[in-house]
């Protein structure tokens, strides 16, 4: 099957499954295509589905049937969750989207991040052709309180949910650290890699958080807690690259004592904490930064 026909299904099937209901319109407006293409696109999917929709004459529409089964996407809640998410923070257009009625919904914004394009097609660049670059970087410890020219080889980018970095070996300080794009002011001329990303050990490998409800709460509480983290036997493996480690023990609220926070704010603990630790050790993801401590250095090139 084509790619062009395969998208079309694919939409078909997003509109019956979300929405209930589709027309030849629908797909003439979302992809252009003609009227005829249109009722051939539907009649393919009704062979390929033929108890997911039914026609209605006087609508003039196609409904979804009762016993709806999913055969072209994933049964995922997140698929659409995450294209509500783009259209209403306005990375992506109503038109862009494949929604034909869009629920009302709001996000809890953050200040957006200034990202030169520049900086960052020159760090695509250095990526795609295994090399090294210098940049201009502003970071934030008293070592340098200024902008500094470093010479850095990227092999990866990062986002912990509010900001993103590019992981890359330092030539300065002859080690893999994290740089975040809105801080590099300029960029210079491309040369010979250093490091390759293969060698960048706290990125290729994982660790385990696991986690459980908080203890404080009732039993009722720490179920749906259960639920809510997908945690059938009441505890679960999160498993972060060793390099992430810090940014997901943050937005997880576990980078303190958890277990002495109040449950009704704070939901999980990280059972093994220990472990915690010694992975956040290893990782230098932050410099000596403890679980009791909140107070944070910024990490690599921060």
């Amino acid at each position: 099957m084509r790619w062009g026909v395969e998208q079309r299904l694919e939409f078909i099937e997003f509109r019956l499954f979300w929405e209930g209901a589709i027309n030849r319109g629908d797909l003439v407006e979302q992809f252009g295509v003609s009227v005829p293409q249109a009722s051939k696109d539907l009649s393919l999917y009704q062979e390929r589905a033929p108890e997911n929709m039914r026609y209605d004459t006087r609508a003039k529409r196609y409904f979804a049937e009762p016993e709806f089964m999913l055969r072209f996407l994933d049964p995922d809640p997140y698929v659409y969750l995450s294209r509500l998410r783009t259209v209403t923070e306005g990375v992506v257009s109503l038109e862009e989207s494949w929604f034909g009625v869009l629920p009302r919904a709001d996000v809890a914004v953050t200040p957006r991040r200034d990202v030169d394009i520049k900086v960052l097609r020159a760090v695509l660049r250095a990526i795609r052709e295994d090399r090294s670059i210098d940049v201009l970087y502003q970071s934030m410890n008293k070592v340098r309180p200024d902008p500094t020219w470093r010479r850095i080889t990227p092999h990866a980018f990062g986002y912990d949910g509010f900001r993103w970095h590019v992981r890359a070996y330092c030539h300065l300080e002859h080690g893999f650290k994290d740089f975040l794009l809105p801080r590099i002011l300029e960029v210079g001329e491309l040369a010979a890699p250093g490091e390759s990303g293969k060698a960048d050990w706290l990125w290729n490998h994982y660790f385990d958080i696991i986690i459980a409800p908080h203890p404080g709460l009732t039993p009722s509480q720490q179920l749906v807690v259960a639920k809510d983290y997908g945690l059938p036997d009441g505890k679960g493996a999160v498993s972060v690259r060793y390099a992430m480690l810090f940014y997901v023990l943050k937005k997880l609220g576990l980078l303190g004592n958890p277990e002495k926070e109040d449950p009704h704010r704070q939901h999980i603990i990280a059972l093994n904490k220990r472990d915690v630790q010694e992975a956040l050790d290893k990782s230098n993801a932050s410099q000596g930064l403890v679980l009791g401590d909140t107070t944070s250095n910024a990490a690599g090139g921060k």
